[in-house]
């Protein structure tokens, strides 16, 4: 297992931060007098260090959040540790991160939220103050990887920012300073990664309150940890190396963070220990391609985890097949569809961003008549828009996805949709359903030969929540040629399995009590062993 501190989503999320901070600056200040006309004070900023002397390195940044100064950015400096800066009235977030030229010795991190700039003003920036960030599992052979903190003031509307990253072991102080802001208008936030050989920790907590952090202190227990396993699935003559990224879902009380990545084998399990009260976690799998080319990337977003419970998320690995996402199937949109069903979401229903295909189609018909047709990657990844005519009619949505080459499971879908549908005046959802197919299968996503498996079936979208009026469940092993009814009991039907090598296909056909149909078929659903 290997570990990485910065991913692709979380590298974006470091340029919001730094929009914010620099590109962010909109002046919440309506004066009749600009902030060149408004009257200016002096700030002078004195750095002491550990010792009580200047320190030999700092850097300070004093940012504008209200009043004629709430456009303002500076980062003022003098060797010397004293340094001033001329700035208009206004309110100001100050931080300052002090260290020196080992690395070991780490950073002292002082933040004042609340910098009333209304005259002439001294300000002591003392890492005597600061006190240690202690956050980490009871686990005593895991290894730190990287942490952050970070902080939000917010002033009469206007929201700023400052953080620090920790990406070495030298230790992190930090200290509140000057005097208590307004109630709730500090959020404060830290997010800590370890690893062992057995597992990942993720360990985050928030803060709200009238103050920034002077230290912080927790050792985390087993029973405080949530266990996510992540279970990455190989098609029959494939494998190798995927990678995991996990990081807290942004807007939940924080703003944004730093995660991880780790590679985990394919196939392969890996276990991440986090901390459920930091809120929900989104989670990627990335899957590498042969010879270097792209793979195709899962997300699984908004993990709600429970201290003392495991959770599962299985990665790539079948049924392959449609599947609704968190967005409507279709939507109406005044006279506009837009579909959003993808074809190829794997056994856990994660949708890929670049699924493999040979050939896919897409097409829709008005009251049995041809509105227009799509091809191609969208196709594939259940993507398509049509105009149609406003008034009220009978749809018919069609699409097939083939994949020859397909290693080992679903090697064709077609599924067909039937709903009525006219014009909207805002984006509303149209009623279609999928059915989902769920057998335990080995980890290289096979079945035993000649034996009877359980699939579970699964309803989703219009139809779920006891909106069927009928369905029907079939099986084939034959291609397609024949099918062979099975009983929906306790929502799951029973197959048996034929020889090895066999791929068994799986079909659907579906009314809601509105009178909406799916017809849907899985080719190749999985293969027997």
């Amino acid at each position: 297992m290997s570990t990485t501190p910065v991913t692709r989503r979380n590298a974006l999320r470091s340029l919001a931060v730094a929009a914010t901070l620099v590109g962010g600056l909109t002046p919440a200040w309506d004066g009749a007098a600009s902030a060149a006309e408004a009257e200016t004070y002096t700030l002078t900023i004195r750095h002491v260090d550990r010792a009580g002397h200047a320190p030999e390195r700092y850097s300070t940044t004093v940012t504008g959040i209200s009043g004629p100064g709430a456009g303002e950015l500076v980062s003022p400096y003098d060797a010397s540790g004293t340094t001033t800066v001329q700035l208009p009235k206004g309110r100001y977030l100050l931080e300052s991160s002090l260290f020196t030229r080992v690395q070991a010795d780490g950073t002292d991190w002082i933040v004042q939220p609340r910098l009333d700039l209304d005259r002439d003003t001294t300000v002591t920036v003392d890492a005597r103050t600061t006190a240690p960030v202690d956050v980490r599992p009871a686990d005593g052979a895991a290894r730190f990887l990287q942490g952050g903190m970070f902080l939000e003031v917010t002033h009469q509307g206007t929201t700023r920012m400052a953080s620090t990253v920790k990406l070495t072991p030298g230790p992190l102080r930090v200290a509140h300073l000057g005097p208590e802001s307004e109630a709730g208008s500090v959020r404060q936030w830290y997010d800590t990664y370890w690893t062992s050989d057995t597992a990942t920790y993720a360990l985050g907590q928030t803060f709200s309150g009238t103050r920034a952090l002077t230290g912080l202190a927790h050792h985390y227990t087993a029973q405080e940890l949530a266990t996510l396993r992540i279970r990455a699935v190989a098609q029959p003559g494939t494998g190798g190396t995927a990678t995991v990224d996990l990081a807290p879902t942004p807007g939940q009380g924080a703003g944004p963070t730093i995660g991880v990545v780790q590679d985990m084998p394919v196939p392969g399990t890996a276990t991440l220990l986090v901390t459920p009260q930091r809120g929900t976690w989104d989670l990627s799998f990335a899957t590498r391609g042969a010879d270097g080319a792209p793979g195709n990337r899962y997300f699984a977003d908004r993990l709600a985890l429970r201290a003392g419970a495991t959770t599962t998320q299985t990665f790539d690995g079948p049924v392959f097949g449609p599947a609704l996402t968190d967005r409507p199937g279709v939507e109406r949109d005044g006279d506009t569809l837009t579909t959003h069903l993808p074809l190829l979401a794997d056994g856990d229903g994660h949708a890929p961003s670049a699924p493999s295909f040979d050939t896919a189609y897409t097409a829709l018909h008005r009251d049995g008549v041809l509105v227009g047709a799509r091809s191609g990657a969208d196709s594939a990844a259940g993507r398509a828009a049509f105009t149609v005519p406003a008034e009220k009619a009978s749809y018919r949505l069609a699409a097939t996805v083939t994949r020859r080459t397909a290693t080992g499971a679903t090697t064709r879908v077609n599924a067909a949709w039937t709903f009525s549908s006219a014009a909207t005046d805002r984006p509303a959802p149209v009623p279609v359903s999928v059915v989902r197919f769920s057998p335990e299968l080995s980890p290289a996503g096979t079945a035993a030969a000649g034996s009877p498996i359980r699939v579970p079936v699964t309803v989703q979208g219009a139809a779920a929540d006891g909106r069927v009026r009928a369905l029907r469940v079939s099986a084939s092993t034959d291609g397609g040629a024949s099918w062979t009814a099975l009983p929906v009991d306790a929502g799951a039907v029973t197959v048996r399995n034929p020889s090895a090598g066999t791929g068994v296909s799986l079909r659907a056909e579906l009314t809601d009590t509105d009178g909406n149909t799916l017809d849907q078929t899985v080719f190749d659903a999985y293969r027997t062993e």
